[in-house]
């Protein structure tokens, strides 16, 4: 990319706008209460017409369900909860008929423990997959090889009674970590992805990337002070149990390897204290990945000006490559629940997609986003996520934001043939698909108003962006693309703010809040506008 204004972008995903879709939660094709693939193909039409560029399907592959499908069990199958691979393969065909790119997940930090590898594995030292886990020797007192500590909850090692030493897992016990250091683990993951790349998947969102490889000398972590830690992995730092530099090496074997196919797309998720860096360091160049994000705007309490701009500042002056941005996913609080305050919450559902759109990046869009829904309450005796049954209820989980979509207001089921696997929150219903889908004053429609409106303007698309010093808590940034520069513009505070347009425009596009005009005296609450300059 140029820094004068003038573009050179020339990939589909550079500026693309994708889809998150988790399939449990989407839409349910038989009736068992669980989504599933032909349910996401029956809604496909829905997910275009929004105007997005492609979708994202979170884990839909052979699994026991302890982490929802972040511990596979096979990599090249669908499980049965999901349908088949025929449901997949009709799934990308129509995707592709409306014009979608389809990405899917990749998980290769970690397997399940049913995994027939894993299983081979923990029979002894010597047969052929004895090495493709992480293996340790207990202490001499029977305690662990050091101190790592789990994502979750509690030690990151485990006993085998059938090998005798401990295995290591970042997350769940039942998610042994994979040993990327051995090459034959790496041939498999490579071959894995060239399974999916041959039936045709645009792309893959690599899961918790920084994590694939640890220290093989297994020190200690050092500790780490944090005085809000409510679990034992926020008292390290997370030296040695991850982010080894030998990740770039593989990053650069899955690049040519995507590049060999063509257009091809990764984007890494990458979190913890040092994601700018290890998301610099993973995108650098040509070789490397496209792009990735991370939890740094999933992870803020607070919707703050130096926030979202020194985030997108900081990747501009740490990174030769290109962002993505997303505000929620299927890990964080909704970013209704997590950023509004006082502020109505239609009026602040609006100005926060507004302000997602219009950044510089690839920008992914977390189901529901576009409804405007509200983190959902899910009582204790109905959570599933095994993070928050094991911390409620000072860390409620991940199960609020992973709530079925509402497609109808109607009923108890939203629109669900049957009860689904998380209940419904009552909130959400006023919410519905079909209780917006003809509204010209919804979030739903706003939201297709935004992307049809970065579609028709390059500028937004892949315009340079830069920031504008005006008072707090208005943030301002143009965009700009050879002949064409738009000012953004949006007051983040929980009060109308006094306003004084810094340049003159030409033409508003688009009014946020009630916003008429680009040189009006305040701006209302949730207020804001694009505009032509």
């Amino acid at each position: 990319m140029s820094n004068d204004g003038v573009s050179s972008v020339t990939n589909w995903w550079q500026g693309a706008v994708i889809y998150q879709i988790y399939p449990r939660s989407f839409c349910d094709s038989n009736g068992d209460g669980v989504g599933d693939l032909n349910g996401i193909t029956s809604k496909l039409d829905y997910v275009a017409s929004l105007g997005v560029d492609g979708i994202w399907v979170s884990p839909f592959f052979k699994s026991p369900m302890h982490d929802f499908g972040y511990d596979v069990a096979d990599f090249r199958d669908v499980d049965p909860v999901f349908g088949t691979l025929d449901d997949f393969d009709r799934l990308l065909e129509k995707a592709h008929s409306l014009g979608l790119k389809v990405v899917i997940d990749q998980v290769y930090s970690h397997a399940s423990k049913d995994c027939e590898w894993f299983q081979e594995s923990k029979k002894g030292k010597n047969n052929d997959k004895a090495d493709w886990f992480v293996w340790a020797d207990a202490k001499p007192d029977g305690s662990p090889p050091n101190n790592w500590q789990s994502v979750f909850a509690g030690p990151a090692w485990t006993w085998s009674a059938a090998r005798k030493q401990y295995y290591f897992h970042n997350f769940l016990s039942e998610q042994p970590d994979l040993n990327l250091h051995n090459p034959d683990v790496q041939e498999e993951l490579l071959s894995v992805a060239r399974f999916w790349l041959d039936r045709g998947v645009d792309g893959f969102r690599l899961d918790a990337t920084n994590f694939y490889m640890h220290d093989p000398n297994l020190e200690d972590n050092p500790p780490y002070k944090n005085g809000n830690a409510v679990r034992p992995f926020d008292m390290q730092d997370q030296i040695y149990n991850q982010s080894h530099p030998d990740i770039e090496k593989f990053l650069a074997r899955l690049r040519k390897l995507m590049d060999s196919y063509g257009a091809k797309f990764t984007v890494a998720e990458v979190g913890g204290r040092r994601s700018l860096e290890e998301m610099a360091a993973y995108t650098k160049g040509d070789s490397l990945l496209h792009t990735a994000y991370s939890f740094i705007f999933l992870e803020e309490e607070e919707l703050t000006v130096p926030g979202i701009r020194g985030a997108i500042e900081d990747w501009d002056g740490a990174a030769d490559s290109w962002p993505s941005w997303t505000f929620s996913n299927h890990d964080r609080k909704r970013v209704v629940s997590r950023w509004r305050k006082s502020r109505p919450a239609d009026a602040f559902a609006k100005a926060m997609n507004a302000l997602l759109l219009s950044l510089k990046g690839t920008i992914f869009v977390y189901q529901g986003e576009e409804l405007g829904l509200p983190q959902a309450n899910v009582p204790f005796d109905r959570l599933v996520d095994p993070e928050a049954i094991k911390n409620w209820p000072e860390t409620l989980g991940r199960d609020g934001c992973r709530t079925p979509m509402p497609w109808s207001c109607e009923g108890t089921n939203g629109g669900w043939p049957a009860e689904t696997w998380l209940p419904f929150d009552a909130a959400h219903f006023p919410l519905a698909v079909n209780r917006q889908e003809d509204d010209p004053a919804s979030s739903l429609a706003f939201t297709r108003k935004l992307l049809k409106l970065r579609k028709e303007r390059p500028a937004l698309i892949t315009g340079e962006i830069a920031f504008l010093d005006v008072p707090e808590p208005v943030i301002a940034f143009t965009r700009t693309l050879d002949e064409e520069t738009l000012l953004c513009v949006f007051n983040l505070g929980e009060e109308e703010t006094p306003w004084t347009c810094p340049m003159a425009t030409d033409k508003l596009l688009l009014g946020v809040g009630g916003v008429e005009r680009a040189d009006q005296a305040s701006l209302p609450v949730c207020g804001g506008f694009i505009a032509s300059i």
